[in-house]
């Protein structure tokens, strides 16, 4: 089942980004992600709470996948500068439908 990595950013110091999206978009390929997502354009449409400077979705084949990039040796020095240099919410999630109601995935 495919799984979407959503990440809300706030970049607190920017020295870290370029080396990241440099490094890090071509290890998310490597590793069977796929970028479909990286915008600071979203649009409120329900709720209260503040939208995020950047949002990036990441479609990954599995969440063996999504998992064993997020947590390879490779990608932990790149994870730890973001973390450091930004404000983040990251999540995966899962490509279904518990309803069963739409096709997904």
């Amino acid at each position: 089942m495919k799984h979407y990595a959503v990440a809300e950013l706030e970049i607190t110091d920017p020295s870290w980004v370029q080396d990241y999206v440099t490094h890090v978009t071509p290890m998310v390929e490597r590793h069977g992600g796929r970028y479909l997502a990286r915008t600071p354009r979203v649009a409120q449409l329900e709720g209260d709470r503040p939208v995020a400077p950047l949002t990036l979705i990441i479609e990954w084949p599995s969440e063996e996948a999504a998992r064993a990039f997020y947590e390879s040796d490779e990608y932990r020095p790149f994870r730890e500068r973001r973390a450091a240099g930004a404000r983040n919410e990251f999540r995966l999630v899962a490509g279904e439908d518990v309803t069963g109601a739409a096709k997904v995935g």
